[in-house]
């Protein structure tokens, strides 16, 4: 039966060791009361350290030579300081403020302190490389030094204080459930807005370290388990929250610049949760799955009237593209998985890879010298005229409420509603029959057929859905890019989209989530973005988040219960033998 249980953090998830503090507990060697007013006194000094420079010269990208306000990364250890504050208030028990460490408030303070530690240090250990020398440091450098060092030593000086998450003692109105879970979809809305519109490496890296360490110790406290479950009861005011929240970063953009990003993350994440259906709930390895997106582009991009395209005199409503896109999608879908489908494993992998290839190799021969005239060979289609849907073109300013929304951003509100369109149709089909026939033959495909479930039928369904889900996407992206070439669709690229990196997306963030892709393709596409080191090194970018996810979390980052369970079924079953000693051990003490 399809899962409706919290994804990530929930409270009855098996406790998975942390590499950070994974430690005895121990009684603390100096009086908690000192450890306390050592963080309570770095938070403060973290804080005003935000507001004096850390450097004398604007060479070093970020703005830190002014004082008076905070500027680049200063922003991120101010904000730190005060959640810093604000946990602090959890170890001394304010009212209102116990809900944010269900689990302990230590490994909170603990990930909080490292988090302002961590990506202070770098900042500062970059300007003394990339300037030559400490000697560019001047005195709020070294208070800064100072200030977040503090917080790191009183939050390991305490006694580590995890324990298992209790009940909330009455259930919250309606009402204030809803509105926690749309201030913590907005806070996470602003947060993605400051890591996307990082203009500098340095910024971006010393971003990811903070949120990194802060997510940490939140989810060892127990707080994301808490908003996990809001959101599981609330599905309805999730959805619409979170849709208002992506709707809210487009406004806050005054420029195109970093629109393009999140139209490029929203077109690879809407395919990777096609491909999801396919991997994450048939369990049916596809490696050339970029290719029904290219199907949906060319089906689009050949009968929009491009003065290129074979027919350029016939120019279809974009509902009709969308219509023709998704209907060769699926027959490309049918006409590779009818014949292939009765195979497993390796080698339906091998067949989808070469399907994958072959496709790319056709439309570059079908140029009219070594093949019919149909696509222009290597040159593409080009001149994809953008889209106008009831007199709003796509391709024109427009002001909206205020704010000028240029072509990217306008094509960011089209994939908006795309993608809340898939989001819809994977969430309505992973909760239906068919969600549960592909969940139960991705489990044992024999088990699932000695108890009536056609394998064959429902796998062809599975591959024909998710390829109408990529064609559906191609469809947009033919016009939003305004060509399509076959080097757009290979198997590994130095860019995406690519079916490594749409492969890549769905381990990482999480098989047979909703949100597992959608962040794997987001962490993927701004990686390679913003690390210069990685933008030609994509394969190798993979290859280590892949080793690194098989060892410390293989279910992903935003894992389906039934799939942790299974990567930790060992920590279950001494979860559940410890409880059991307890228990036997406390009524032990009660009979004597």
């Amino acid at each position: 039966m399809a899962d409706k249980v919290p994804e990530w953090g929930s409270a009855s998830q098996p406790r998975q060791p942390d590499t950070l503090s994974a430690q005895p507990q121990r009684n603390a060697a100096v009086s908690p009361a000192l450890a306390k007013a050592l963080i309570g006194l770095g938070a403060l000094a973290t804080i005003a350290s935000t507001f004096l420079a850390w450097t004398w010269t604007t060479s070093f990208p970020g703005d830190l030579s002014v004082t008076g306000y905070p500027g680049g990364n200063q922003v991120i250890t101010l904000v730190v300081g005060v959640l810093l504050l604000v946990a602090l208030g959890t170890a001394y028990g304010l009212p209102g403020l116990r809900w944010l460490a269900p689990r302990g408030h230590v490994r909170l303070l603990r990930g909080l302190a490292l988090a302002g530690a961590v990506s202070t240090w770098y900042i500062l250990l970059a300007v003394a490389i990339e300037l030559n020398g400490i000697a560019n440091w001047v005195t709020g450098s070294w208070v800064a030094l100072t200030a977040t060092a503090l917080p790191v030593a009183g939050a390991f000086l305490l006694a580590d204080d995890r324990h298992e998450a209790a009940r909330p003692p009455a259930a919250l109105p309606r009402w204030a459930q809803t509105v926690i879970i749309l201030a913590a979809i907005i806070s996470a809305m602003f947060i993605a807005d400051y890591g996307i519109t990082t203009s500098f490496t340095e910024e971006f890296i010393g971003f990811a370290l903070a949120v990194g360490l802060a997510a940490w110790g939140l989810n060892s406290s127990g707080v994301l388990a808490r908003l996990t479950e809001l959101n599981a009861r609330n599905r309805v005011a999730t959805s619409a929250a979170a849709f208002a929240a992506a709707l809210l970063f487009v406004f806050l953009q005054t420029s195109d610049q970093y629109n393009t990003i999140a139209d490029d993350i929203l077109i690879f994440a809407t395919v990777a949760l096609g491909l999801n259906i396919v991997v994450g709930l048939a369990g049916l390895l596809d490696l050339g799955y970029v290719a029904f997106l290219g199907v949906g582009a060319y089906s689009a991009a050949l009968v929009s009237g491009a003065a290129s395209s074979r027919f350029a005199h016939t120019a279809l409503p974009f509902w009709a593209q969308i219509l023709i896109g998704v209907g060769v999608s699926i027959i490309a879908g049918v006409i590779i998985g009818a014949p292939t489908l009765r195979l497993r494993g390796d080698y339906l992998a091998i067949v989808t890879l070469g399907f994958g290839e072959i496709f790319r190799i056709v439309v570059n021969n079908l140029n009219g010298v070594s093949g019919p005239s149909l696509t222009n060979g290597p040159e593409g289609v080009y001149g994809v005229p953008d889209l106008s849907l009831f007199g709003y073109d796509f391709g024109k300013p427009h002001v909206l409420f205020g704010v000028t929304f240029g072509k990217f951003g306008n094509y960011y509100l089209l994939l908006l509603v795309a993608m809340a369109i898939v989001v819809f149709i994977y969430a309505r089909v992973n909760e239906s029959r068919l969600g549960r026939a592909w969940v139960a033959i991705r489990e044992d495909e024999t088990a699932a057929e000695a108890m009536g479930i056609h394998g064959y039928r429902f796998k062809l369904l599975a591959f024909a859905l998710g390829a109408s889900l990529a064609g559906f996407a191609g469809t947009i992206n033919a016009h939003l890019l305004n060509t399509v070439t076959p080097d757009q669709y290979m198997f590994s690229a130095s860019s995406p989209p690519n079916s490594a990196f749409l492969l890549a997306a769905v381990v990482l963030g999480g098989m047979g989530t909703i949100s597992g892709p959608l962040l794997g393709a987001s962490l993927l596409y701004l990686v390679p973005a913003k690390f210069e080191f990685f933008q030609n090194k994509q394969l190798l970018l993979f290859g280590l988040a892949l080793i690194l996810m098989m060892r410390f979390r293989p279910e992903g980052l935003v894992p389906n219960k039934r799939r942790q369970l299974e990567f930790h079924e060992e920590e279950v079953a001494e979860a559940e033998a410890h409880a059991v000693a307890e228990a036997d051990a406390s009524e032990a003490e009660a009979v004597a």
